[in-house]
């Protein structure tokens, strides 16, 4: 692929307009427009185009990889610097991370007291990272052992098995809107359906959260701290910010 852009650079030069279906690409393959773009001018390419996906997925592009650039943006900027993503928080979560860490070598190393045998890491790493990512959410544990609620896990695992084939995959209906029309829209309906399991148990989980009786803030989640601040800034922290923040 690399090569291809090469070639197409020198014989077109380093910026080169191209459309993709409905939707105008620029092809960039030098550093000197490529600084231009996105340091001097990244204010006006910073908004992200509009896909299915984002519609029915992020809530309608209002989530923080898919708004537009804007106040919204900027307050979702704002809310994921400070109240998440600051040293102070992510130093919170140091246990959690330790603690996983420590049961994955646990695991292989009762492992290796068998046979020997091929190990596949790709999977221990991936639910490795999607257990310290939803317990430092919601504080909960969706792959191993020490799961808590079977039904929740598994639905957790379906529906993040279904968002990842998505993500990793493009609509063409995106580039030619008339293919939506062709397949009778069983694209965007599927996406749909996902969007409404997604969306319903992110609302479970803050929800939860509400009821617990004990201080947001004690739980040590992400879901917790914003579910607190919700209290003194209804405005800003609605329970969709939440949920797309999540």
């Amino acid at each position: 692929m690399h090569l291809t852009f090469y070639s197409l650079a020198k014989k077109y030069g380093p910026i080169i307009p191209r459309r993709f279906g409905s939707r105008l690409v620029v092809l960039i393959s030098s550093p000197s427009p490529f600084e231009e773009c996105f340091t001097k001018n990244d204010v006006v390419l910073a908004n992200r185009p509009k896909l299915l996906l984002g519609k029915h997925l992020a809530y309608n592009q209002t989530t923080l990889l898919h708004a537009p650039y804007g106040d919204h943006w900027r307050n979702l900027r704002r809310i994921g610097a400070i109240e998440i993503f600051s040293t102070h928080r992510i130093n919170k979560f140091v246990s959690i991370r330790k603690d996983e860490i420590k049961q994955l070598l646990i695991k292989l190393s009762h492992n290796s007291l068998q046979n020997f045998g091929k190990v596949e890491l790709k999977s221990m790493f991936q639910e490795l990272t999607f257990n310290i990512m939803m317990r430092m959410v919601a504080g909960k544990r969706y792959y191993g052992d020490d799961v808590t609620d079977e039904e929740e896990a598994r639905q957790f695992r379906e529906i993040m098995t279904e968002a990842v084939t998505f993500a990793g995959a493009s609509n063409p209906g995106d580039f030619l809107p008339i293919l939506n029309w062709i397949d009778g829209g069983e694209f965007e309906k599927t996406v749909i359906r996902l969007g409404k399991r997604m969306d319903m148990f992110l609302q479970g989980m803050v929800d939860e959260h509400k009821r617990k009786e004990e201080d947001l803030e004690s739980m040590n989640t992400m879901i917790g701290h914003l579910l607190s601040l919700q209290v003194t800034q209804p405005e800003y922290y609605t329970d969709e910010i939440i949920k797309g923040l999540s």
